[in-house]
């Protein structure tokens, strides 16, 4: 596959070099699954396990021109490879016979370099200006799986809709996209329904929608521009021990047939959502740590995305493979850090390098994802919190209640008087 994108995108050396292209690509690959090190110290991981096959050490500098070389186009080529068929792996993934796939942004920061700030900005907090310099990631994510579908980044002066446009065209007939109340302009939804996906997004509680039609659950239609939409409310409460939080979630969606999709269950589906919040926490805190992006050009920054969600999507690849082999494995009960330590672990070893004629598609990886198996997921019961910031400052802001309280979650539907 490394090949083929270096031959699609024309990034072949044109002579024999100390760091060729094709490992080029694995460096970026193997820099993303060590964030801790510089390119150099990725290198010795690389060739650890080589023996007296080890090539020469190449300095910084050649590290860098190589990666200057190579450019963001065949991360990316190879990231149009890897995205796209494990989204529908496993059979968790569908509801209804639909795809459940996420939309939702975050942000990564970069390095301050002075080519980085002529166009990434910071973000405003309350004492003035962030620290560093950040992109804007948006990404459509497959919930059962948490694989990426597909990706679009770039500056924060440019807004999060405007990036989900950009995945309009990863969206298919047979998908059903869960977004949050950011995505519920009018002309986004209109555009996202036109390539046949259904949606299930939430929106604004006090959002004027006049009813054209009443359904018997209690649900209505409603129109937006040429869309029909129905609109749930519902009263969400979660209680504990502690006492019961109470929210009121007005969800609109495609899917207009009350008999085939009633709204109790499409409320209970929306908590799926939060998938795509977990594949950019494996990101942010387990892959990269919390730290930022290494390179300092916006030309570094484009590919070592690329590179990091190529590594993302092939720690996912086999994790999933390895949940599929034991039939009713839900693929939420995979470690990601146990993927991530046993992939680390497999590229220092050099194992695996020469393939064999027998193909495993479990693997090394995916054994020991089977081994450390996570529990069944409980009821969550509390916002995001930070519990431990990388700064050896006291966080501002109350004591963190850290206790694992039993919770119950009732659902109350609110009908509409026809």
């Amino acid at each position: 596959m490394v090949d083929e994108v270096l031959a699609e995108t024309r990034a072949v050396q044109r002579r024999v070099r100390l760091v060729p292209a094709r490992v080029t690509v694995y460096l970026l690959l193997a820099g993303a699954l060590f964030a801790e090190l510089g390119y150099r110290q990725v290198f010795d991981r690389l060739c650890a396990g080589l023996g007296c096959l080890a090539p020469a050490r190449p300095t910084g500098s050649a590290l860098r021109q190589a990666r200057q070389r190579l450019g963001a186009a065949p991360m990316k080529a190879l990231f149009d490879l890897v995205r796209g068929p494990l989204a529908t792996a496993a059979a968790q993934a569908r509801w209804h016979g639909l795809l459940v796939v996420a939309v939702d942004g975050t942000l990564l920061p970069v390095p301050d370099s002075p080519a980085n700030l002529a166009v990434f900005t910071k973000q405003r907090c309350n004492n003035g200006t962030g620290g560093y310099p950040q992109i804007r990631l948006a990404a459509l994510v497959a919930c059962g799986t948490r694989a990426v579908i597909g990706a679009a980044f770039g500056p924060t002066t440019i807004g999060e809709l405007d990036y989900a446009r950009r995945l309009v065209g990863d969206l298919r007939a047979g998908m059903l996209l869960l977004g949050d109340r950011n995505f519920a302009a009018a002309d986004l939804l209109n555009r996202m329904a036109a390539t046949g996906a259904h949606l299930l997004v939430r929106c604004k509680s006090g959002r004027r929608l006049p009813a054209v039609a009443h359904c018997r659950d209690g649900s209505f239609l409603a129109r937006l521009g040429a869309l029909t939409v129905r609109v749930i409310d519902a009263e969400i409460s979660i209680a504990t021990s502690r006492g019961t939080r109470t929210g009121h979630y007005r969800l609109l969606t495609t899917l207009t047939d009350s008999s085939t999709h009633p709204a109790a269950e499409l409320i209970r589906l929306y908590h799926e959502r939060w998938e795509i919040e977990t594949a950019y926490a494996e990101l942010k805190s387990t892959i990269l740590g919390g730290r930022v992006l290494r390179a300092r050009t916006p030309a570094g920054v484009e590919q070592e995305v690329w590179a990091l969600l190529v590594a993302y999507q092939a720690l996912r690849t086999a994790m999933t493979d390895a949940t599929d082999s034991v039939p009713g494995t839900d693929p939420d009960r995979a470690g990601f850090t146990v993927a991530l330590s046993a992939a680390r672990d497999q590229l220092v070893l050099a194992a695996g390098i020469i393939a064999d004629t027998t193909i495993d598609l479990v693997g090394a990886i995916g054994h020991h994802v089977l081994a450390h198996l996570l529990p069944r997921r409980r009821v969550r019961t509390k916002d995001r919190i930070v519990k431990r910031a990388i700064s050896k400052y006291n966080a501002r802001g109350p004591a963190i209640d850290r206790t694992t309280y039993k919770a119950t979650i009732s659902i109350t539907m609110l009908t509409t008087d026809p």
